[in-house]
């Protein structure tokens, strides 16, 4: 139910009412339409939910991999989430297309401008030198993605 902002809550009395005033004066209420979907998905057939599991799992597994075929690419398999964040620090400071990023930032603008892949740059967490792929997508665009990047950095 990532997006929906509904969640709950397990602890000690003091600390749940501590929680709840701080969250009151925080955020508005979560929609009744989030609320009825809350309550399906979690009394529901969760079969789907499985099946989803399965789709992710397999493609982490090929954007690792595809990352991993990148030179200048260094990707460890995440254990959370559906992002990837991998490590481009061998790219950084190589001439690709007559530029030189130097950033993560500037080489997400460069794959942005000149394969239409977008990333986000590991300054929007902290260090350069890392960039963040989503792979809630196709296996088909995971595959034409990467393979973007990787000719790109590859032409020579």
């Amino acid at each position: 139910m990532t997006g929906w902002r509904v969640g709950w809550m397990i602890g000690p009395k003091d600390v749940i009412k501590a929680a709840t005033n701080l969250q009151s004066h925080l955020t508005s209420n979560v929609s009744n339409v989030s609320q009825r979907a809350a309550i399906a998905a979690l009394t529901g057939d969760l079969s789907a939910v499985h099946k989803m599991g399965e789709a992710f799992n397999r493609r982490r597994k090929l954007i690792v991999g595809l990352l991993n075929e990148i030179p200048g690419f260094v990707c460890p398999t995440p254990t959370g989430a559906f992002y990837v964040y991998p490590s481009v620090k061998g790219v950084l400071g190589t001439t690709i297309r007559g530029k030189t990023p130097k950033t993560s930032a500037e080489l997400a603008t460069l794959f942005l401008e000149e394969v239409e892949v977008a990333a986000v740059p590991g300054e929007a967490f902290g260090p350069s030198g890392y960039l963040r792929f989503s792979y809630a997508t196709s296996d088909e665009d995971i595959v034409e993605g990467i393979g973007r990047i990787k000719k790109l950095i590859t032409e020579g």
